[in-house]
């Protein structure tokens, strides 16, 4: 008989770099280094610093040390209040690229073309470690010279012309498997609407979506992979409990309905049912326990004997509102 573990027998791991362990690790104390860790566990998320105290057990003024040691030696990034750790091992590709390669392309013409397109967009000359980034995604990835000047293009459209930006988005597409400019162009215009569609959700349409929100947005589908439908529901439901557009709200409810396994609208329904039961039978059984206490001998008696007239028992007790229990939780922090 064949054997077989289920499928999540295999736990998630967290893969720490050993570029990270052999060049910055002993020069940084443990609760550097813990904050690094934390950040390297949710690096697909968009993390705030209170979230990170609090995770840590530590006060806002050491993550802020931390955080600051980090940018300082180059590996983490900050965007509009979010901060994400450089993992050594993705930029490892580009920053050890050997030099003698680098070299042997100064003879492309197609390499040197692509580097003066891209110095151009970005309106700067480039540096070794730039050119660098460069090679690598073009000779070490092979990614092609006409989808690298769309890739630079494309960035430098959305505002950013940083080549940690650029090496970012050209990874994403390596993995996602982009190889071409037209399915770089299908991804940005797929990615494009679904984007409009969560800003006309939330009554935003006068705006393009801040750098924050948007790699909130694209790991709602890219990341998690909901569907529109799913996302707009988020939105709507944020809209309904917090009575404005909050990002972070509809993130928490993603977040739970991804822990549900949700897919389908149908399963949101699904879920609704269920909660709505659970918080019935808690409520049941609070009044249930109160009215024990109340008369513990009188188990036997009428009803009305039991429990005094009250003109607020008229009321239908009301469900359990999780939307609002997500927005209490975004207040607190």
């Amino acid at each position: 008989m064949p054997y077989r573990l289920p499928p999540d027998a295999t736990p998630q791991v967290t893969i720490l770099p050993n570029d990270f362990i052999d060049k910055y690790m002993a020069a940084a104390n443990g609760e550097y280094v813990k904050v690094y860790l934390y950040l390297l566990r949710h690096q697909n998320d968009l993390v705030e610093l209170g979230s990170i105290a609090e995770a840590l057990n530590h006060t806002e003024a050491d993550v802020r040390r931390a955080l600051a040691y980090w940018e300082r030696v180059g590996i983490l990034s900050k965007e509009e209040g979010s901060f994400a750790a450089d993992t050594p091992s993705k930029a490892a590709g580009a920053a050890e690229y050997p030099l003698d390669n680098l070299n042997r392309l100064n003879g492309d013409e197609s390499f040197a073309e692509l580097l003066y397109i891209a110095q151009k967009y970005m309106n700067k000359v480039f540096t070794q470690r730039e050119c660098q980034t460069f090679a690598y995604l073009y000779d070490g990835l092979h990614m092609g010279k006409e989808l690298l000047e769309y890739l630079v293009e494309y960035c430098a459209q959305l505002g950013h012309t940083s080549i940690r930006y650029i090496e970012t988005v050209a990874l994403s597409w390596h993995e996602r498997g982009i190889r071409t400019v037209d399915e770089a162009k299908l991804s940005a215009s797929a990615y494009s609407k679904e984007a409009f569609a969560v800003m006309k959700a939330f009554g935003l349409t006068d705006r393009r979506p801040g750098e924050s929100e948007r790699r909130i947005i694209e790991k709602w589908f890219r990341t998690w992979g909901f569907s529109k439908e799913l996302v707009i529901e988020a939105c709507n439901r944020t809209l309904q409990s917090a009575h404005t557009p909050s990002f972070q709200y509809a993130d928490k409810i993603l977040a739970a309905w991804k822990e549900e396994k949700v897919h389908t609208l149908e399963d949101v329904k699904t879920l609704d049912v269920k909660r709505r039961e659970a918080s019935s039978k808690q409520e049941e059984r609070k009044e249930a326990g109160h009215s024990g206490q109340r008369n513990p001998e009188g188990a036997g008696a009428p009803p009305q004997a039991r429990r005094a007239p009250n003109q607020f028992h008229n009321f239908k007790q009301r469900d359990v509102d999780y939307d609002a229990l997500i927005l209490k939780q975004l207040q607190k922090k």
